[in-house]
């Protein structure tokens, strides 16, 4: 299934308030259960050998009737960063679509984004000319995507029968078990992934941990972090952070792509940490849930960029990959949550040997 939008459609949304007649109208919205979320969770779990405590947030799965919440008005002015982004740059709003938590958001060849559609269950693609396609469709609630240096994409899906899943070059399940269980064994919330140069993904479940599944598949567990969410690796793939609430771990990566050395890198100067992105001088960006963090690659804070409440997930591209982009949530987690998308222009560039 392949739909496209225009230009001339997406520069229609562009100016506040959002209409009914929103670029993303033409695109099901749609309501998928997360594994958590899903009441036959229980008849799984039945079946594990070594299930974990249940795990579940307080929210509403009923579909009352949708209403798109307002999208923010984008005012944050940022300051300068020296040789990251210069003083009075400000968001945009580039998308905004009823459907809650893409995560993963990853850049695209042509300057564009990609990024999984948690509740119509598909991948879009937003090109850099505004036009927007569906590029994968009947995902299982697939909320998070990554792409290696090989060009193999990979996602999360994150309904019942939670599993890695390679789109490319051949779409197949890459992994569903770990240590003989179901994936759903582990309770939590599938969250975030990276795919490495070896053929292998790390990803996170927020409240179980952090895990890597090599080439073949095999799924092992790493660390003792359980608040782990977003998830970047170094330019060189040597080095792995991960966000546990306000602090950024780091892991040394070795070889095989095992992980060792497990440190706190850093904290944040507000929130708690989600998304991550890395620019061509492996400085790191993490969303903090109203602003973004920049810090050096050997740790020092380089200052904070400001964006609304609600910002989550993090990602260069567009021309020569210098803009940041940034996915906002509006209203609760549920059925009636929104979603936009954002950029702002950079001085700094983002990594070219990877989508992220």
């Amino acid at each position: 299934m392949k739909i496209q939008v225009t230009l001339v459609s997406l520069l229609a949304f562009l100016a506040f308030p959002v209409s009914a007649q929103n670029v993303s109208d033409a695109f099901d919205p749609s309501y998928s259960l997360q594994s958590w979320q899903d009441p036959q969770l229980e008849k799984v779990r039945a079946n594990c050998r070594n299930p974990a405590p249940a795990f579940s947030i307080p929210t509403r799965t009923s579909l009352p009737g949708l209403v798109r919440p307002e999208p923010q008005q984008i005012v944050s002015a940022s300051p300068a960063i020296p040789g990251v982004i210069s003083a009075g740059q400000n968001w945009e709003t580039v998308w905004s679509w009823l459907g809650n938590n893409a995560d993963g958001l990853i850049a695209t060849e042509g300057g564009g984004i990609m990024f999984a559609n948690n509740n119509a269950s598909n991948v879009i693609q937003l090109n850099l000319d505004g036009s927007a396609e569906i590029v994968y469709d009947n995902t299982n609630t697939g909320g998070a995507i990554s792409r290696n240096k090989q060009g193999e994409l990979f996602l999360m899906d994150r309904g019942l029968n939670s599993a890695i899943v390679k789109l490319e070059p051949e779409r197949h399940i890459f992994t569903d078990k770990f240590q003989g269980d179901p994936i759903d064994c582990l309770s939590g919330i599938m969250n975030d992934l990276i795919a490495d140069n070896l053929g292998g993904v790390y990803f996170t479940i927020t409240a179980a941990g952090l895990f890597y599944a090599d080439a073949n598949g095999v799924v092992s567990q790493y660390g003792d972090v359980i608040g782990t969410n977003g998830l970047v690796l170094s330019p060189d793939e040597t080095t792995l952070y991960v966000t546990n609430g306000p602090v950024i771990v780091a892991y040394d990566v070795e070889g095989d792509g095992s992980l060792t050395n497990q440190r706190d890198f850093v904290r944040l100067s507000e929130g708690g940490g989600d998304g991550m992105a890395i620019d061509s001088e492996g400085r790191l960006y993490v969303s903090t849930g109203s602003s973004v963090d920049v810090f050096s690659i050997n740790g020092n804070f380089l200052g904070n960029i400001p964006g609304p409440r609600g910002l989550h997930g993090v990602a260069f591209s567009g021309q020569d990959k210098k803009s940041l982009y940034a996915i906002i949530l509006n209203g609760a987690f549920g059925p009636n949550a929104a979603n936009q998308i954002i950029r702002i222009p950079m001085l700094a560039e983002g990594y070219l040997g990877r989508a992220k």
